[in-house]
């Protein structure tokens, strides 16, 4: 035996008895419940390590006893059993705090996984290797809202700006939990042409079109047993929104040619900049999916509204970048933080980051002051309008900027990169880095 306890609750012996043996064959001992008195008191008296509960009971709601067991036990990872297409319940399970759920007919191989996904939460504490930093009520909310939801395997969407981090909320979601020793697979939904969208996500078989020289695994195979990232979904056309709905319900998915579907072990997170009840409003994203995939909205607050953690984000991304490049990180004298702490960052701590990039480019050797800091005197009214009210936008105009410090430390240089490099107080590797990254080699 492995020493893990799974207490099953639900009031049809047939049931009991095949989850036991199921259990049992994993070498897992079991406590069955007819009830949820019956439950309640086995609770009270035994440490389990996985709880599997019916959604109706005798005495009770399955719903009710998912919130019970969050409230007195938060650490046991709870499964909920619901009748085959009741998806509407099962959501809820998961709103809940229920940390996944199995339909009825129980499909033996897919308990099977689930039991060992929650036996991993169970039994270990996850670290994420990213940061969240800040120190401002709403970021301390957002970490422990983090770890809440990495308990579970609810879709999450992930709403935000662009530049506030919705890729690294996701990450930390993924490596904080059960699915951590598995891949983390982000996708650009906007940046795949949509006759390719199909083939890239499921795969596709060989000779199954033009150019189909070999079999291919798609992403959702990539992601296998841990996470798929769906970034700007909004950008989804409507037909590959159906398939997607398709993919998340039955958790199989059939790559383009392909006789037969295959199931697939994925968590879905997704996220876009764009207001999705506002396409769904306008039938531009199909409502049945933005339920599926919005069980739970995690909102990332855009910089302007946790100012006081500019400090502490200009000083990591500083030594950060310093440790990318291999050069001696700068200080931020007080007159330059207190700027950087002036301005509104319609592009967000990404806009941030450009700032603070361009101005170690630019500093004397250890220091970053007033004058290595570009950004517009005035805060912009509307977050597309680049400075001076242009009508390019930001991120063009900061590309043109830092093409332009690159074009004259090259031509001071006599296009000596080497040399070039130390004017602009970075390493040879990342000016070639910017040089590719800008068109200019």
């Amino acid at each position: 035996m492995t020493g893990n306890i799974a207490l099953i609750v639900d009031d049809e012996p047939d049931i009991r008895e095949l989850l036991e043996i199921t259990l049992q064959r994993m070498g897992i001992e079991c406590s069955c419940a007819p009830d949820l008195k019956t439950a309640k008191n086995y609770l009270k008296s035994e440490k389990f390590n996985l709880c599997l509960t019916d959604m109706r009971l005798p005495d009770g709601d399955g719903l009710e006893f998912v919130s019970y067991i969050q409230s007195k036990y938060p650490e046991l990872p709870v499964a909920v059993i619901t009748a085959h297409g009741n998806i509407e319940t099962a959501i809820q399970a998961l709103k809940s705090g229920a940390f996944d759920f199995v339909t009825k007919p129980v499909d033996l191989a897919s308990l099977r996984v689930l039991v060992q996904d929650a036996l991993k939460l169970s039994s270990s504490k996850y670290i994420s290797n990213r940061e969240l930093i800040g120190r401002s009520r709403i970021i301390v909310n957002l970490r422990e809202t983090i770890v809440k939801l990495a308990r579970n395997q609810a879709p999450v969407y992930i709403s935000g700006e662009s530049g506030v981090g919705k890729e690294l909320v996701a990450r930390m979601i993924h490596e904080q939990g059960p699915r951590s020793s598995h891949s983390f697979v982000p996708v650009n939904c906007g940046a795949i042409p949509h006759d390719l969208l199909e083939s890239e996500l499921f795969g596709h078989k060989k000779g199954s079109f033009t150019g189909a020289d070999a079999d291919k695994e798609g992403l959702f195979h990539a992601a296998d047993g841990g996470t798929l990232f769906l970034d700007e979904i909004a950008e989804l056309p409507k037909n590959m929104q159906v398939k997607l709905l398709r993919a998340i319900q039955e958790k199989k998915i059939r790559p383009v040619g392909a006789q037969s579907e295959s199931p697939v072990n994925v968590r879905i997170l997704s996220a876009t900049h764009k207001d999705l009840s506002e396409l769904v409003k306008k039938d531009q994203f199909r409502q049945d999916l933005f339920y599926r995939i919005n069980v739970i909205e995690l909102k990332v607050p855009p910089l302007r509204d946790r100012m006081d953690d500019v400090p502490l984000l200009a000083a990591y991304i500083v030594q950060r970048i310093s440790r990318e490049n291999n050069i001696q990180a700068p200080d931020i004298t007080t007159g330059a933080v207190d700027k950087l702490m002036s301005y509104s960052y319609p592009g967000n701590v990404r806009e941030l980051e450009n700032i603070l990039e361009r101005a170690m480019a630019l500093c004397e050797p250890g220091e970053i002051t007033i004058k290595d800091l570009y950004m517009p005197e005035t805060e912009f009214t509307n977050p597309v309008q680049a400075p001076m009210g242009t009508g390019m936008e930001l991120e063009s105009y900061l590309v043109d900027i830092e093409k332009k410090v690159i074009l004259e430390a090259l031509e001071k240089t006599r296009w000596n990169k080497t040399a070039a490099a130390k004017v602009l107080g970075i390493s040879f590797r990342a000016l070639r880095y910017r040089l590719e990254k800008l068109g200019l080699n």
